[in-house]
């Protein structure tokens, strides 16, 4: 019996033998291509890796540049370098030098800052956090315009539930304040208090704030000049 386990065993080990050499006379110019474009495709890869890693080095020494010369005051060559980054960069330093442009323009012109910020909240290749960021600083820009109503509407659309809703909230009651509202004011900030995720540093604020609503409109009266009390008698 054992014999003739090791007999069909032999058999079965050279046929196994007979079926890859077959296979391999049939096919042995298919799989040394795969061979070939396996060792390609991870050499190929390897390279794109390197070369991702090394433009990502030289755009984060040109972003780091271009901070630098704005810090300086030297803003048009700023500007070069961000326009540069925008167009060659990376993808993620592309995105950073277009936030960090406008954001250099608005310190110069409010309204120019809040168009570039408005380019970037209508670029539908940006994820929705991004695109209300972007919203956002649109909108604090134009706060202090001559016509704010545009900025107050953006402010109220980030008001409901974005991730930035805090922030708008802030600014909507602030506004409100600032116009005389003191309820409109205090609905605003009855939603940072309810919400469970205000920051702790605004739970804060909003302390001085409610108290500023409690408080209503400051009456100011006309000071009225005392009459001036008559000269003490002269003793001779």
């Amino acid at each position: 019996m054992a014999e003739n386990n090791e007999f069909i065993r032999e058999v079965d080990e050279d046929y196994r033998r007979d079926r890859i050499l077959q296979i391999w006379k049939r096919y042995s110019g298919v799989i040394i291509a795969l061979a070939v474009l396996l060792v390609v495709g991870v050499a190929g890869y390897r390279y794109w890796q390197t070369q991702q890693r090394a433009a990502a080095e030289a755009a984060s020494v040109q972003f780091d540049e271009a901070n630098r010369l704005a810090r300086d005051g030297k803003v048009a060559e700023a500007d070069k370098v961000f326009d540069a980054l925008e167009v060659q960069g990376p993808a993620g330093y592309r995105l950073l030098a277009r936030f960090r442009s406008a954001a250099e323009t608005s310190k110069r012109d409010a309204e120019a800052g809040a168009k570039e910020f408005d380019t970037l909240a209508g670029d539908t290749g940006l994820g929705d956090g991004l695109r209300d960021l972007a919203r956002l600083r649109a909108a604090l820009l134009r706060l202090d315009s001559p016509n704010p109503d545009p900025a107050l509407a953006n402010l109220q659309g980030l008001a409901a539930g974005t991730p930035f809703r805090h922030t708008a909230r802030e600014m909507l009651g602030l506004a409100a304040l600032k116009k005389g509202d003191f309820e409109e004011a205090g609905r605003w900030f009855d939603q940072l208090v309810a919400d469970p995720e205000t920051p702790r540093n605004l739970r804060e604020r909003i302390e001085v704030y409610a108290a500023l609503v409690a408080g209503g409109p400051v009456t100011v009266t006309e000071a009225k000049p005392e009459v001036a009390a008559p000269p003490p008698p002269i003793t001779r």
